[in-house]
């Protein structure tokens, strides 16, 4: 049995095209926070989140490059990857705002020896990374962290982002 070739179009890659493309590939959402070399929390949302190597543990997050948080995260080697739960929309679209007031608007702590804040009503999952690598790819850079150390704060299930969209992870 033979079937028969779907349409296909094509285009060239252009930032429209391609933002268009990365929005049909869901991933899950998280808050990168640091804080500056005046110890000002830093942070905003971040779906180029990465596994890289169990030995040692280390993930990737890209950035936007000329960002504060990225600034910060470079002047402190440290960071955390808070890694949202299915009620944490509202700190997604807050950290993705840019709002300079976004640690005053949810509830966040510090323990000893973390990377960064942690979003203690929002994050399911925190993981405190140290800078081993940075490399600038157009207006991102890729940031390699270490984690140190990983800690659960909420069994619910993560949140979720494709086609433009916020989504639950669905159990069914």
């Amino acid at each position: 049995m033979t079937t028969q070739p779907t349409a296909t179009t094509s285009t060239l890659a252009s930032p429209d095209s391609f933002r268009s493309l990365m929005s049909e590939f869901p991933t899950g959402v998280c808050a990168v926070t640091t804080r500056d070399l005046d110890g000002e929390p830093r942070g905003m949302t971040c779906s180029s989140v990465t596994s890289v190597s169990l030995d040692p543990p280390t993930l990737l997050v890209c950035l936007r490059a000329g960002s504060p948080t990225l600034q910060a995260l470079l002047d402190s080697r440290s960071f955390s990857v808070n890694f949202l739960h299915a009620q944490g929309q509202e700190s997604a679209e807050l950290f993705a705002s840019g709002n300079p007031d976004r640690f005053a608007l949810v509830p966040w702590d510090q323990p000893p020896g973390a990377g960064g804040p942690h979003l203690v009503r929002d994050a399911h999952t925190v993981a405190d990374c140290e800078v081993v690598l940075t490399q600038r790819m157009g207006d991102h850079v890729t940031v390699f962290g270490e984690a140190r150390r990983i800690t659960r704060q909420h069994a619910r299930p993560p949140l979720l982002y494709g086609q433009r969209q916020f989504r639950s992870w669905s159990q069914t």
